[in-house]
Formats: structure tokens, sequence, C-alpha cells
């Protein structure tokens, strides 16, 4: 039911003022007018000066940060941005979320929502599943995806929770290699600006089309100075600057090895990769005689391709060691959501594991050549030495 848009924004400001708000973005135009600037977004911030409302404004070339201290001079800046002709407000505290929306008549449509709590069963046991992204979050409205699709994109950003360590502050640098429909980029992106990261993000995918859609749709979210997508494949993309972050969801085959010889020789600081099919070794483990006494193993093709799997993540991880990563493989979702379900995390230490001896007689022994070895290889043939940094960094 629309309602006086002066009633609404006085609603909204409360909100904008108030100690529980948790984050609000302000973008889109009214009829026949345009705000200075293109998007704005509030967020609470603890720095140690003390608490601090923090705005952050885009023009859309650029974001502007400023922390202003509650009373007065959040008080003027919240005006400010009230005063704008901003077609869409977003806003989260807490305890509810408003949704304002400013109709060609320049009335209010506002859309109220308390926030869901978690239910806890009888006996205090808490069941109930906690997103990191709630599914109704607005930008699935923008970027879809199935309800399966969320959830794999949640689990992964529960494992990308757990690798970032909880103090981490300053510019955050992330691609996202073989991004596809960018579920996961545009998730992530959400998920870190909420942490209060200042993060540039990049999509890398073969598909041109798959660029202009994501651009798009960049846009339409107001993220297009922060979130930006380049065509190429992951071997060869051009990503300036190097990144601090890289995330790699199910990547087909060898599409994984190559974002991870890209992690190791950006020297990227933290590596998130959840490997897809794993046809490379499995054709190789069937061109040739399996060492004894470990026939059993390969000699139904149902148990040497789900070995092949095995083996191929063990050595994917094993290598990363090698140049100077504390590399581990672990479970990221449920196999009910997704039989393709774990995820080799890896973070940079610059120590070199010393049992690459151990490695070494594992591909000897079953006499295979894993293709993460053989791009890492070449890449020390063009200079690069395990656990420094490449002289080639695209």
């Amino acid at each position: 039911m629309p309602q006086p848009l002066d009633a609404a924004l006085t609603e909204v400001r409360a909100l904008l003022l108030d100690p529980a708000l948790t984050r609000a973005v302000a973008a889109g135009r009214r009829r026949g007018r345009r705000p200075t600037v293109e998007r704005a977004e509030l967020r609470p911030v603890t720095l140690k000066a003390g608490p601090r409302l923090q705005v952050t404004t885009s023009d859309g070339v650029r974001p502007y940060t400023r922390n202003v201290a509650p009373g007065p001079e959040a008080d003027a800046a919240v005006d400010e941005l009230l005063a704008e002709p901003f077609g869409n407000w977003h806003v989260e505290t807490a305890d509810a979320t408003l949704q304002l929306r400013v109709t060609k008549s320049g009335e209010a449509q506002v859309h109220r929502a308390a926030t869901t709590r978690p239910a806890t069963k009888p006996g205090g046991n808490d069941r109930a599943k906690e997103y990191l992204l709630d599914p109704g979050d607005p930008i699935f409205a923008e970027i879809g995806g199935s309800a399966a699709k969320r959830r794999q994109v949640d689990a992964f950003l529960r494992a990308l929770a757990a690798t970032l360590p909880d103090d981490l502050t300053g510019p955050l640098r992330v691609v996202d290699l073989g991004c596809g429909n960018a579920y996961l980029t545009f998730a992530a992106y959400r998920y870190l600006t909420g942490r209060g990261l200042d993060v540039e993000l990049v999509g890398v995918d073969v598909r041109e089309d798959q660029r202009r859609r994501n651009t798009e749709l960049a846009q339409r979210l107001g993220w297009a100075d922060r979130v930006s997508f380049v065509a190429g494949t992951i071997a060869e993309a051009v990503v300036e600057p190097a990144p601090d972050l890289v995330l790699a969801l199910h990547a087909c085959d060898t599409a994984t090895d190559e974002a991870l010889a890209r992690a190791v020789r950006w020297q990227a600081r933290w590596v998130l990769a959840a490997p897809c099919c794993h046809h490379d070794l499995a054709k190789q483990l069937r061109a040739q005689p399996t060492p004894a006494p470990y026939e059993l193993l390969t000699r139904q093709g149902i148990l040497r391709e789900r070995f092949a799997d095995v083996l191929t993540d063990a050595l994917r991880a094993g290598l990363l060691r090698t140049h100077g990563y504390r590399a581990e493989v672990v479970e990221f979702v449920d196999s009910q959501h997704t039989p393709r379900n774990l995820l080799i995390r890896a973070r940079h230490t610059g120590v070199a594991d010393p049992r690459h001896a151990e490695y070494r007689e594992l591909v000897d022994q079953w006499q295979v050549t894993p293709r993460l070895e053989v791009l890492l290889a070449d890449d020390a043939g063009a200079g690069d030495q395990p656990g420094q940094p490449s002289r080639n960094r695209p």
C-alpha cells in the first residue's frame, strides 16, 4: 500500500541512526531526477577512536568513504543522503529489514520484515540452518540461482569465513576464476563488504556473453566500480594487479589446476578451489598397468574413477605445500547438494614443505603426471622457484 514519501523517509532515518543498524544501501533514481551519486552504503564500524558510521558513496567510477562520529556529524551525513532523490533504500538492522521503493507518482512502497532468528528445538539444541547470506537477500532477486546453488555458495562462503583472519583489515583484491554466472562472485563481494572490508573483485570466464551479462548485473546492483569481469581463459586472462584471494568453484577438470597454478604464480595469500570432474589422471590410470599390490583399486571402473578423484586432489594439495602453502582438503557442503563437495583450501606461508620426496614417490609409483605439476614446472622454467614470487606475474 503506497504511503507518503516523507513519512517513509522519516522511518528510514530512524533506522539509519539506530545503534542496531547493520547495513543500508541507497541506489537508483526517482522519475525525472538524478542523485549526485550513483550509490550510497552505510554500515557501523569500530575504529581506534571509537564507533563510527561508515558512509561510502560512488559516482560510478570510484568509491569515496568517510567515517562519521555518532551525534550531529552522523545526523548531518544521513540527512544529506536522504535529501538525494534515490529511488530505492534497503536498510537492515539486528531486528528488522526495510525496503523502500519510490513509485512513479512519488509515493513510497515499503516492505518491512522482522529479522529471522534460528529456531531452537526443545532441550536447547540449536539445529536451525543459519546462512551467511540469507536466501532472501535482495541480491538474489538480481543474480537468481536455484536453491541448491545458493546452498553451495553459502557453504563456500562459510569455508571462506573460516579461512580469513577475524582481524583482517585493509583493501582486499579478489579474483573468481571460471566465474560462470557469477553467483559466487556477487555473493562473495556481498559477504566480504559486509565484514567491513574494502574489496575489489574480478570475475574471469572464457565466454564474452557471460562477461557482458555479469557486467550488466554489477551495474544494476550498483557495484560496477568494485566488481568487474574479464573474458578469457583461467590460464591467460589479464588480471592486474595480482589478487590476495583466489576463488574457483567447480572449474572443470584441469581448469582447477590452471586456477591453482595462477594462484601460486601470483603468490596469493589465500586460495579456495572446489574441483569438479577429474578426467586427466583417470585417463592416465586407464592407459597403463596398475602397480602391485593395488590392482583391486582400479579393476572396477567406478573404483578407478573414484580413486583418480582422491589421487588428483591429494597430489594438488601436496604440490601446493611444496610451493609454500599450508593446504588441506575438506568437505565444504553436504553431498546431497552436490557430489563435487570437496574444497582445496590453502594459505600462503612462504615455507615449502620439505617432504617433496613423498609426492615424488607417489607419482613415480603410479606413473602419472599431474597437470598442476606441468603448469608449475613451466613457471619454474620461466624463472620462478617454489615459494618465490613469479617474475612473470600477469
